[in-house]
């Protein structure tokens, strides 16, 4: 780990904001674009719900992608894959907008995920290089209010880039913002950990360390509870669409506004989590977020099949469950990623992995669904509630005497 205590404030500042622009690049792809699927759908000949699968395909892809940069940025360090991997991104992006057809449109969405997902499987890793466990989940709620800009800022901004000059030049728009920040990692950004010239490349050592990690029960418990917890904004994010321009009608511009206005909810959870650290563990802070979550969840979905909710409540419901999500994220991840340090690349790309990979899973289900407005969504969400909250509960025992130890026991490494 490097010491934090040679950096200025302002390079502290520097280097939390550049590996918060990392994060962004995920969140841009999938919200920016999300306007315009109406236009989307009408130019490749199909509907929404099929245009929606776009967001499951962008999320399979970066599940793949944290699998193959996690050996990557432990073997050759975090810059030299950071660079490939954001050319390439830069590449599919713009054939996303060249896409005649939506298989094509579907394909490049992979491809651009796998390359793009550098970003997050980096940033993550320089957060366990940069600071100890303990104040990890702090770092990590910083990162998610940079993050939270997109969601406040990209669907406003797609829908403007549409409206002014077509949907395709929303991705020559996101292949710009991926250069920018290249260059800014490679004028700013330190190295946090050199080569590991002992790490293989090879199938089977991969396969055996992602084992390794994955036997570690504060690991697994903690990566799946937090993933099915956290699955609630992948499914409100595929949904969203449906939800608000399908099922109540509104303008694209409206649409942004909406999106706008519930990432607050997000983003206070974010600062929330943040003040929270200072006084409680990040194991307890999940715990009481999995029970708030599984009452909102549940009250939410029993109202959309009564047919009890408008707009205004709806978006409350939604508010509150994406502030669960911004609370459960960083806690949880914290928390799994606390006994590693020379493998913390890899740690972080199979958290990454599970994480992306059952929440593509999970919002796919929304464009599977052939129902309009709330129902695919508040079922969904209630489901992963519920199962988040059932592994914290049956593996209490496996974790509850070694999470505080082994984070502390880390902090020093």
């Amino acid at each position: 780990m490097i010491p934090a205590d040679n950096r200025s404030k302002l390079q502290e500042f520097f280097l939390i904001f550049i590996i918060g622009l990392l994060n962004t690049i995920g969140p841009f792809s999938i919200d920016m674009y999300l306007p315009a699927f109406p236009e989307i759908a009408g130019e490749l000949h199909t509907n929404i719900q099929t245009i929606s699968l776009s967001v499951s395909t962008y999320f399979l892809g970066f599940a793949a992608g944290q699998i193959l940069y996690g050996p990557l940025l432990d073997r050759f360090g975090r810059k030299k894959p950071l660079y490939i991997g954001l050319a390439a991104y830069i590449i599919t992006t713009v054939a996303c907008g060249l896409s005649g057809s939506v298989a094509v449109f579907l394909s490049m969405r992979f491809l651009q995920a796998l390359s793009g997902s550098v970003g997050a499987v980096a940033a993550l890793a320089m957060v366990r290089d940069f600071y100890p466990p303990g104040k990890s989940a702090s770092i990590i709620s910083f990162l998610i209010l940079i993050i939270s800009l997109s969601p406040m800022l990209a669907p406003s901004a797609g829908s403007f880039v549409a409206a002014a000059f077509g949907w395709r030049s929303i991705f020559i728009t996101l292949a710009s913002i991926a250069f920018i920040v290249m260059l800014l990692v490679f004028i700013f950004l330190p190295q946090s950990r050199p080569p590991d010239v002992s790490i293989s490349l090879r199938p089977k050592p991969i396969i055996i360390n992602f084992k390794n990690i994955l036997s570690r029960p504060q690991f697994y418990v903690y990566t799946l509870a937090g993933t099915f917890s956290f699955a609630a904004l992948f499914v409100y994010v595929a949904g969203s669409p449906g939800i608000f321009m399908d099922g109540f009608k509104v303008s694209a511009k409206i649409y942004g506004g909406i999106f706008a206005l519930l990432s607050v909810g997000f983003i206070g959870a974010s600062q929330l989590n943040h003040a929270l650290t200072r006084r409680y563990k990040s194991q307890k802070i999940f715990r009481a977020v999995i029970v708030v979550q599984i009452m909102t969840a549940a009250l939410f979905f029993i109202g959309v099949i009564n047919n009890w909710y408008g707009l205004a409540a709806t978006l409350v419901f939604l508010f509150i469950i994406l502030g669960c999500a911004g609370l459960s994220y960083p806690n949880a991840a914290a928390v799994a990623l606390a006994p590693f340090a020379d493998n913390a690349g890899s740690a972080s790309a199979l958290l990454g992995f599970i994480q992306m990979g059952i929440g593509g899973l999970l919002s796919s289900a929304v464009g599977l669904i052939k129902i309009k407005g709330s129902f695919p969504a508040s079922l969904l969400i209630l489901i992963t509630s519920v199962i988040a909250a059932v592994i914290l509960l049956a593996t209490a025992g496996r974790v509850s005497n070694t999470v505080e130890a082994e984070a502390d026991a880390n902090v020093f490494h």
